[in-house]
């Protein structure tokens, strides 16, 4: 069994017919007809489990990493419900128009998608969240701040669930609702759970303390005998079953439903003379996640040159389609040091494994 974590997965060189490429180019995966197929499989599964079925209209509204992944999921729905749409991550006022067009009763979005929806309708639309008409909101691919689930299950009077969406593929795998602790896999030996610095698979029942989930890809043509380690962390209390992931782990951010490279960004700033230091600063003020890029630099005339800011903005967007705010900090430092993290949030654990003790 070969275990590997997101930044070392191997690019495919000689791989052909479909492949799934991630943003960043740091997850390129093959794809067969089999395991296309494969895949639409479980999706339906784990969708009907959650509770989507043949009278539902639903749209797939996330900002996670590959398009693939809307699109998997909203042709998952039109398998099993009346009708499905994947309009993409958009503002929400466009989002909004989507949802009445397609007449949707089920949602599927981010949590802070969802909330930034909830508090737009209010504040900006005047409009009732209920004359939506939305029965159902399944959410994936973030940490949820705390109180979303009874929030958005009153002000929509809707039915919130969540769907564990791996970050590999993009392939919803289990489900729970808001009464579950626990996540129901589509499949048994698809999701486990292993110490944060050890390959060691851990079988239940579980013993209390902090693990990082993974996942065991059997339906892949190629990395069926691989276990991939996802960076999310959970905390386990005992007993049998994996609760959602309240933190992260390794050398990728989960900011604004993305994963972001650390070494990408680090080696995109190592080519632009004149940064001492850089902090990567995350934090969820309101409803959604926004990142800074504090940068320190080693002589006073960069300080206030708008091409080395220019610079700096444009080797990030070149890296990722997450916004960054860059900040210049007024000080200056001769001595270089490395690029540093800190996630107001509460959620990234560390970069090293090893040097994680939660």
């Amino acid at each position: 069994m070969t275990w590997t974590t997101r930044d070392a997965l191997p690019v495919p060189r000689d791989a052909a017919g479909l492949l799934l490429v991630s943003p960043e180019a740091d997850v390129v995966v093959p794809l067969s007809a089999e395991d296309r197929a494969a895949a639409l499989d479980l999706a339906t599964t784990t969708l009907r489990a959650a509770g989507v079925g043949p009278a539902d209209r639903v749209v797939v509204a996330l900002n996670n990493d590959g398009e693939a992944t809307g699109a998997l999921l909203a042709r998952a729905c039109a398998e099993i419900a009346q009708a499905a749409a994947a309009p993409g991550p958009r503002g929400r006022l466009r989002l909004h128009h989507a949802l009445e067009a397609v007449r949707a009763t089920t949602l599927i979005t981010t949590p802070t998608g969802a909330m930034d929806l909830l508090a737009r309708l209010h504040l900006e639309f005047l409009l009732d969240p209920l004359d939506l008409g939305l029965r159902r909101i399944l959410l994936a691919g973030e940490i949820p701040s705390p109180g979303t689930y009874a929030q958005l299950a009153s002000e929509f009077e809707a039915e919130v669930g969540e769907l564990y969406v791996d970050p590999f593929f993009g392939l919803p795998m289990a489900h729970r609702s808001a009464r579950d602790a626990a996540y129901a896999p589509a499949r048994d030996g698809l999701l486990g759970v292993a110490p944060i610095g050890k390959d060691v698979l851990l079988e239940p029942p579980y013993e209390a303390g902090a693990t990082e989930i993974v996942v065991t890809p059997t339906w892949h043509s190629t990395l069926s005998g691989a276990t991939l380690r996802t960076g999310q962390v959970v905390r386990l209390t005992g007993g049998a079953g994996i609760p959602g992931p309240d933190h992260t782990v390794g050398e990728h951010l989960l900011v604004r439903g993305r994963w972001l490279s650390l070494p990408r960004v680090a080696a995109a700033l190592a080519r632009i003379d004149g940064i001492a230091h850089w902090d990567l600063r995350v934090s969820r003020a309101g409803t959604l996640d926004s990142a800074a890029l504090h940068v320190t630099f080693n002589r006073a005339t960069l300080v206030r040159n708008p091409m080395w800011r220019s610079r700096i903005q444009q080797a990030l967007v070149a890296i990722t389609p997450v916004a960054i705010e860059v900040v210049v900090e007024e000080d200056v430092a001769e001595q270089a040091r490395p690029g540093s993290v800190t996630d107001l949030r509460g959620h990234h654990l560390g970069r090293d494994r090893a040097a994680v003790t939660e």
